[in-house]
């Protein structure tokens, strides 16, 4: 008997109608083309409409207030806050009385010491010179005060963040809490953050050592959850049948597995928190942060870096340190007998530099580089600010790039329709996330236009795209490089490692000497500021492409320039996608902090409010930029391939 199978007619879709891409963008227009005329017959006009903002000025103003009308008398104050600051006082006073009891020589050994133990004769000897160099520039006091200043607000950053990744670690229900916290902490600016805590705690260093633990806890938080979450399954099994208790397992197999995890995230908090301990010298933190301040603001190129080099070699001592003793698998726990003799070497130093009357460092000792750089910078704005036959100066090029890239940038973005921005955030999140991820960053970029300050929003974004495209720029094309040739990424990397260590502050020294106040000397800061992470996430994407896939194209007969644009960038896309990603996050910070030098928009409001301890603005300014910061970090991230498939 014959059987009849029935198929089913094929229907036939055209091929451009396959790409996942096409669709969400078709999807995209056909809600554009219904939502955009109503939103436009509503609210005609390219602003945000002021029927859809809300204004918070009132209820800032009131709360700004209450706060300092009860500063000095409410319980809350009284009873909790003012213990905590005079904590944080006592705290940071003697580490400082200790530190200038050990005396220069004392210090000076007890950090080579440590740096001999984790590391070797070499960074030991590095030590030496980095401490002994901070004396010779007569920034010895500066740097111990900072130093103190670093030491409480480490120890407190790693207790709160540590805490906080346990809690995240050991609960998945904690760590979805967390994450939209810690990630707002990460995204919002440094400065933002000076702000609250100065209506508070007023200035001084109280302030100044609270609002850095809440900038540099997040990376410790993180990592320490992890590292806990990622801990070895079957060890953990083992440890379970041998009868431990969940405090055991957590002592004795979580914690010790989780080591890398941990020393990595004191590593990352101890750099977040020195650059945050300089950016506060404008609340009152004083050391090394307040000298380049003061020197910034008079615009004295010399003292801003006789300030600026100690900052750059503890940020450059501590960060080979750490990330040694990270590297160091029993860091610690071996040759205890090491530290006693450590402890008693210094102590002796010190002793004899009391017995001496050597304690402080010799004024006649100290090298004074600040008039000869300041003949150098005064040379440079002489022959290359202006006038330079053929290419023009520095200011040439600023005002250049101002009125050819950042003016038609900025009024081309305020000129689009407000609906039509949000329009087209939703597609370019979307195309490279989920519907999820197009949403968040929809729901980020609306809510600057509700709070009232979309125009100087679209100027900062103006600034931060241009820089990220010079950034990118830039940083591809050294990272190709490095990538292609070991001896010029032998030489760039000290130079990577000086820049990537250096603090957001001392950036804008430089860039106001050369370039002047405005808008793209904040956004040379910035391309300065975020290239090296660029090159290394480049560097090191390239470096790690499959050496087969090289080898059979090699085969093949495939050039140089083939492998790269065929095999080495299509393989290396996530690195690249990574690179792009941090390089947003890093230039909005600095484009921030422009607002010192004359970059306006956001950073202006935030160094308004916070000279004039205007809380409305300022908040409102913070608000902004947190909201600005997750658009461009969920524009820019990618989502995770498994995600992708349900969007």
């Amino acid at each position: 008997m014959a059987t009849i199978t029935a198929t089913a007619p094929r229907v036939l879709v055209p091929r451009v109608l396959r790409h996942r891409a096409v669709r969400k963008l078709l999807v995209l227009a056909l809600a554009a083309a219904v939502l955009a005329p109503l939103a436009h017959a509503r609210w005609a006009g390219a602003a945000w409409p002021e029927a859809l903002t809300v204004d918070l000025s009132g209820p800032l103003s009131r709360a700004s207030d209450w706060i300092i009308d009860n500063r000095d008398s409410h319980p809350l104050f009284l009873y909790f806050l003012g213990h905590v600051s005079n904590a944080v006082v006592l705290s940071v006073r003697a580490v400082y009385l200790v530190l200038l009891a050990a005396g220069w020589a004392g210090v000076t050994v007890l950090g080579a010491l440590v740096a001999w133990r984790v590391a070797g004769a070499r960074l030991a000897l590095g030590t030496a010179a980095a401490f002994l160099t901070c004396g010779l520039l007569g920034m010895w006091v500066p740097t111990m005060q900072t130093l103190a200043l670093m030491v409480v607000a480490v120890l407190a950053s790693v207790v709160v963040g540590a805490i906080l990744g346990l809690a995240a670690g050991l609960s998945a229900r904690m760590d979805r809490a967390l994450r939209p916290v810690l990630d707002t902490m990460q995204v919002l600016p440094a400065f933002a953050y000076l702000l609250p805590v100065v209506l508070v705690f007023g200035i001084g260093v109280p302030a100044a050592v609270l609002a850095t633990v809440v900038y540099a806890a997040p990376p410790m938080a993180r990592l320490t959850a992890l590292g806990l979450r990622g801990a070895d399954q079957e060890v953990l099994e083992a440890v379970e049948s041998l009868g431990a208790t969940a405090r055991q397992r957590l002592l004795t197999a979580r914690i010790p597995l989780a080591r890398k995890e941990l020393l990595l995230g004191l590593n990352q908090t101890i750099m977040m928190a020195l650059g945050m301990a300089v950016i506060a010298s404008v609340i009152g933190a004083g050391g090394l942060g307040d000298r380049v301040y003061q020197a910034l603001a008079s615009v004295d190129v010399g003292a801003a870096l006789a300030a600026g080099i100690p900052i750059v070699l503890l940020a450059v001592v501590l960060d080979r340190v750490t990330a040694a003793a990270g590297r160091l698998g029993d860091f610690g726990t071996r040759r205890p007998a090491y530290w006693l003799y450590a402890l008693l070497a210094t102590a002796a130093v010190a002793l004899a530099g009391r017995l001496t009357g050597r304690l402080d460092w010799p004024d006649t000792w100290t090298v004074a580089i600040a008039e000869p750089v300041n003949r150098a910078v005064d040379w440079m704005t002489d022959h290359l600010y202006s006038g330079v036959p053929v290419v023009g100066g520095t200011a040439d090029w600023a005002a250049h790039f101002t009125t050819w890239v950042l003016d038609p940038l900025r009024d081309g973005l305020q000129w689009l329709p407000w609906w039509s921005v949000l329009l087209l955030v939703a597609a370019l999140a979307w195309l490279i996330g989920t519907w999820r991820t197009a949403l968040s960053a929809v729901l980020a970029m609306a809510a600057i236009g509700v709070l009232g300050v979309w125009q100087p929003s679209l100027d900062t974004l103006s600034q931060v795209l241009a820089a990220v495209a010079v950034t990118l720029a830039l940083g591809f094309a050294t990272g190709i490089a490095a990538a292609r040739n070991d001896r010029f990424e032998r030489l760039l990397r000290p130079v990577l490692d000086v820049l990537q260590t250096m603090p957001q502050f001392v950036y804008l020294i430089p860039v106001v000497a050369l370039f002047g106040v405005g808008r793209a000397p904040a956004v040379a800061a910035a391309v300065v500021y975020a290239l090296p992470a660029v090159v290394r996430i480049t560097t090191q994407g390239l470096r790690q492409v499959d050496a087969a896939a090289l080898e059979s194209a090699r085969s093949l007969g495939a050039t140089g320039g083939q492998q790269l644009r065929q095999v080495q960038l299509p393989l290396a896309r996530p690195a690249l996608l990574l690179a792009v990603n941090q390089g947003v996050v890093l230039v909005l910070a600095v484009v921030i902090i422009g607002g010192l030098v004359g970059g306006g928009a956001l950073g202006y409001d935030v160094v308004f409010g916070l000279a004039q301890g205007d809380l409305a603005t300022g908040l409102v300014a913070g608000a902004a930029i947190v909201c600005l910061g997750l658009m461009l970090d969920r524009v820019t991230q990618p989502a995770d391939r498994r995600a992708q498939k349900g969007a």
